[in-house]
């Protein structure tokens, strides 16, 4: 067993490429023509903020890849686009609970001008969104010349049924209209440092009333610095590095290069997202479901639209008809590592109830059958020895089901199992304190992380790595046995660490954006 799992090691590499999509975010072919709607990455878990621990924080991020210094148009959301977070509680994989997001963009000053200044005798509308310093406290009339905004509505049954809509108010002022906080576009726009733009935003975090829901929640929208973490950039030269921890020996000699863990390895450290986030008391989020709540967030469009020849700022376009799906994401990677490119669009249009149609990706998967053909060869060569297929082989893999579809019994499962893919969190697990947290969450003990819902500093790349090539079959859960998974037990890596000490320690816990500019 162990000389399999040492002889396997170099093959891991080969698992890598298929991740890199995660990172860039662009899982499907049609989402990469749509960015503002994509979803990148969905979050759920018990508030670990002292004092919040009977809440429950979800967080939904789209618009990929921002670079920081991506002006002067920065990283407004869609207007015409809903965005959604949804919650099973009966485990019948149709959404209970909906909280919906829409947009709206506004110039400062006059109506259809905005910010004008005089030149010439004339007032010109100016080029820029900002014009002067924006601080904390005030409207900032004068200084900015686009104001994005959103409503927020909560929906009970059916998303699409208008009359289960209700509408999240403000609790300091019974608005419904929420602001959302211009991007970081620099320190000078800000007052000249990186706590003045933080102070501005904090701001935004309000304190929410939720129809149905006799306990106040919270809300936040805006720019956070990328939370998602992926030795991105050597993967496309020829997969550079080898994914585990220090050097490997290989059959009596010493296989040099094994990757060392780093926070340079996360390439994408240096970009934006925008966060969707919101923090609900438990007990407004439960049902029928022995205390677990299944989640999954998703971005749609009106069916028709219609590019207007002579566009403005406030009719770029004309849209119409029913909002129909664009993205969904609930567990991390699924589109990107398990659904076949012929269906990956298929899968951002669809809703958990109808995944029986993606069983067959799940029970039998390509990307080990792929490793194994493409890397087993070469290394039995360079051995002078035949192995036999270092990939799984209970099919089908109920493990995976187990893992992407259905929970952990005894974990996050809920008590009417409906095979689907989600998130699933039970909010009778307490939160892990920050500096108590393992970022490989369940496997290491700390069943208040992933795949018990998921929190900003687990670790999903790595665990997910070694659930594809078997590690359940190594963990006594009577999915499969060890023997099925002969590199199960291997510590595969990219390189790239996360843990909570990368994150906040209270809502909405992603980190300030990086500045455009210092």
């Amino acid at each position: 067993m162990r000389y399999l799992q040492t002889v396997a090691v170099t093959m891991f590499a080969a698992l890598v490429p298929f991740v890199a999509d995660a990172s860039s975010h662009r899982e499907a072919p049609n989402i990469t023509r749509l960015p503002t709607l994509d979803s990148t990455d969905v979050y759920s878990f018990m508030s670990y903020e002292p004092g919040r621990e009977e809440f429950v924080t979800l967080i939904a991020n789209y618009l990929p890849l921002q670079d920081p210094y991506g002006g002067p148009n920065y990283f407004a959301l869609d207007p015409v686009g809903l965005y959604e977070i949804h919650i099973d509680n009966d485990g019948d994989a149709r959404e209970n609970l909906t909280f919906q997001f829409k947009f709206d963009n506004d110039l400062g000053g006059k109506r259809n001008r905005g910010l004008t200044v005089p030149a010439g005798g004339k007032d010109v509308a100016v080029p820029l969104k900002n014009i002067d310093v924006i601080t904390a406290g005030s409207n900032n009339a004068a200084a900015l010349n686009f104001r994005e905004s959103y409503t927020l509505d909560v929906v009970r049954g059916d998303r699409r049924d208008k009359d289960g809509v209700y509408h999240v108010t403000d609790a300091g002022n019974g608005s419904e209209k929420f602001g959302k906080p211009y991007d970081f576009v620099g320190t000078k726009s800000f007052g000249g440092t990186i706590a003045r733009y933080e102070a501005y935003a904090k701001q935004f975090v309000r304190t929410i009333d939720i129809p149905g829901c006799s306990i106040q929640g919270r809300v936040f929208v805006g720019q956070r610095n990328e939370p998602f973490v992926v030795n991105l950039g050597p993967v496309f030269d020829l997969v550079n590095f080898i994914p585990i921890d220090g050097d490997v020996p290989i059959a009596g000699r010493l296989f040099p290069g094994g990757i060392k863990q780093n926070a340079a390895n996360d390439i994408i450290r240096g970009k934006n997202v925008t966060a969707l986030a919101l923090e609900i008391h438990k007990s407004c989020l439960v049902g029928s479901g022995n205390g677990v709540i299944g989640v999954w967030t998703s971005a749609s469009l009106p069916q028709v639209r219609v590019l207007n020849p002579q566009p403005f700022f406030e009719l770029p376009d004309v849209n119409a008809g029913a909002y129909t799906q664009v993205s969904r994401l609930g567990m991390p990677l699924v589109n990107e590592l398990v659904i076949g490119l012929p269906d990956k669009d298929r899968f951002s249009a669809s809703e958990p109830k109808d995944d029986r149609q993606f069983l067959t990706y799940v029970q039998n998967p390509t990307l080990p059958t792929l490793i194994n053909s493409l890397f087993g060869g070469p290394v039995q060569q360079f051995l002078g020895t035949s192995l036999p297929s270092i990939a799984p082989n209970n099919f089908p893999r109920e493990d995976l089901v187990t893992a992407f579809l259905t929970g952990l019994k005894g974990v996050n499962q809920l008590s009417k199992v409906t095979a689907s893919e989600m998130q699933r969190l039970s909010t009778l697990i307490a939160p892990t304190a920050k500096d108590k947290q393992n970022p490989f969450g369940v496997a290491a003990g700390d069943n208040a992380g992933f795949p018990n819902g998921r929190r900003p500093g687990d670790d999903v790349v790595d665990i997910e790595l070694r659930v594809a090539m078997g590690a359940l079959c190594h963990l006594n859960l009577g999915l499969c046995m060890p023997n099925n998974a002969p590199v199960g037990l291997a510590p595969i890596t990219d390189g790239a660490p996360i843990s909570a000490a990368d994150f906040d320690n209270a809502f909405p816990y992603l980190t300030t954006p990086i500045p455009g500019a210092r």
